[in-house]
């Protein structure tokens, strides 16, 4: 599965943002179709965002699309307009049921057979941001093969619930913590809410540490500031790969090799799950190498 630590969000319609893609080292780089454009500017946003998806792989960056929900009426076009070759993903707004995903999923694999791009190749990224879209959380989640993460948007979901959204985030807690673990269920990557005051990274920081906690894996991001520290944050700690190295070290040559399932490492005990746990932190440290490989280039 592709890195996804930092997914910025472009305005469609912003000719100065697109044209600064290229500096930004987000793993994910998302037009956004939806709240950033207004009612006047959506056709012709469509057809910007369209010209610029080949730009918008420029800094080695996957290229997403947010486009707006079922009820507004509009998705439709917007797909219409936006499904063509370069196209990575699609994130549907305002996902509030299985059957909102798997719509998205007929016309997704309906526009690939009709302009020849092999289909599943369109991913679908959802925003849970709405009372019904939280409750619903396990069965977008599951709704479709083409799911690859579901991103926690905490702004819309505490205006629908008549709550304040605040930094220290009490009020998103049980929302947070479902979404999370309804992505870790259908096996997809859980991807935490913007943090909107933007120029605080020491709040920013202490906010990804607890979203890592609830098993958040990357960041919606509406700042270029914050996409370095949401990379560094996401990746595995250098100490946390070190020590997963020697977990796999002595449990397959002490223990596998010997028949054990059970070792000991600096006085610890290593057994299945220890291993398994240094296994997945190694296969992300891996994948970020190679990306880093593949930017640097």
């Amino acid at each position: 599965m592709a890195v996804m630590r930092s997914i910025m969000y472009i305005p469609g319609n912003n000719p100065k943002f697109i044209s600064k893609i290229s500096t930004i080292p987000a793993d994910i780089i998302t037009f956004d179709l939806e709240d950033a454009i207004p009612p006047a500017e959506k056709v012709a946003t469509r057809e910007m965002i369209k010209e610029n998806l080949q730009v918008g792989h420029s800094g080695g960056a996957q290229v997403f699309v947010r486009i707006n929900n079922w009820e507004t009426l509009l998705t439709d076009d917007d797909l219409e307009a936006i499904v063509w070759p370069g196209l990575d993903g699609v994130t549907l707004a305002k996902t509030g049921c299985a059957a909102d995903v798997q719509r998205l999923d007929w016309k997704l694999e309906e526009l690939e057979r009709r302009r020849g791009i092999p289909v599943g190749t369109v991913k679908i990224s959802m925003l849970l941001e709405t009372a019904k879209g939280v409750a619903n959380a396990e069965e977008c989640c599951l709704a479709s093969k083409r799911n690859v993460n579901a991103i926690f948007g905490a702004v819309d979901y505490c205006r629908d619930m008549h709550v304040k959204l605040t930094s220290a985030a009490v009020e998103q807690q049980y929302a947070r913590a479902k979404v999370a673990v309804a992505c870790r269920m259908a096996g997809i990557v859980a991807i935490d809410a913007p943090f909107v005051d933007y120029k605080d990274i020491p709040g920013f920081e202490k906010n990804v540490a607890d979203g890592r906690q609830m098993g958040y894996e990357g960041r919606m991001i509406i700042h270029p500031g914050q996409v370095e520290p949401s990379n560094k944050l996401y990746a595995p700690d250098p100490a946390d790969v070190e020590w997963a190295k020697a977990v796999v070290k002595v449990f397959e040559e002490e223990g596998l090799a010997k028949g054990k399932a059970s070792v000991s490492l600096n006085g610890k005990m290593v057994d299945t799950p220890v291993y398994l746990n240094a296994k997945d932190i190694l296969a992300t440290y891996l994948e970020i190498e190679a990306k880093n490989a593949t930017m640097n280039k």
